[in-house]
């Protein structure tokens, strides 16, 4: 402490704790001494947070199924889906219409433009990692390519093998941090969040 400051005046002037910050945020400022003038966290918010991992433990912990008993699931109509190959969670994602959702991904009918995992795990077996807004190299140019087709037909062939796991949440905000609250959680190597 510099000499002719108070213990007050100097706790004003250096910067808050590692762990009083994100309690801050979390909490607001309760609790993180005296000095620290953090903004609380937006109560909506940390509502929405707070809901999180309960919600990601509820995922977890329900019982996974295979495509084919799609149709005897009761499933809720809104919220988040896992994809478990194994032990390797591949990938979560959310929808307003999840029986939907799931059976774009695994049908045998869907085409490219709804079964856009296994037209991504397509790409990955066929090595064309990029994607192309050319006519050469385009979707709709794969799709007539007859290995890239039996790649894209054995990729949904594969996820109607997966374990799927199913969590209600009717929330478009929830369903969108929780997306990606477990997709963190499980290091799922098919989400993506990036700006494209």
């Amino acid at each position: 402490m510099a000499e002719g400051r108070s213990t007050s005046e100097s706790s004003r002037n250096e910067p808050a704790p590692r762990w009083c910050i994100g309690r801050a945020i979390a909490y607001g400022p309760r609790g993180c001494g005296a000095g620290h003038n953090l903004v609380p966290m937006n109560e909506t918010f940390r509502l929405h947070v707070e809901a999180l991992h309960p919600a990601y433990e509820r995922l977890i912990a329900s019982p996974p199924f295979k495509f084919a008993a799609l149709a005897k699931q009761a499933l809720p109509e809104r919220g988040i889906y896992l994809l478990t190959e194994g032990d390797r969670h591949l990938y979560v994602g959310r929808s307003d219409n999840i029986r939907g959702r799931l059976k774009n991904h695994c049908a045998v009918s869907a085409t490219h433009h709804k079964a856009t995992f296994a037209f991504r795990l397509a790409r990955e077996a066929c090595g064309v990692l990029k994607a192309s807004y050319k006519p050469r190299g385009s979707r709709a140019d794969l799709m007539t390519q007859e290995n890239f087709r039996a790649a894209f037909d054995a990729q949904k062939a594969r996820l109607r093998e997966v374990d799927i796991r199913v969590v209600e949440e009717a929330d478009p905000n929830r369903q969108a941090l929780l997306e990606m609250y477990v997709s963190i959680a499980l290091a799922t190597p098919y989400n993506d969040f990036a700006n494209h």
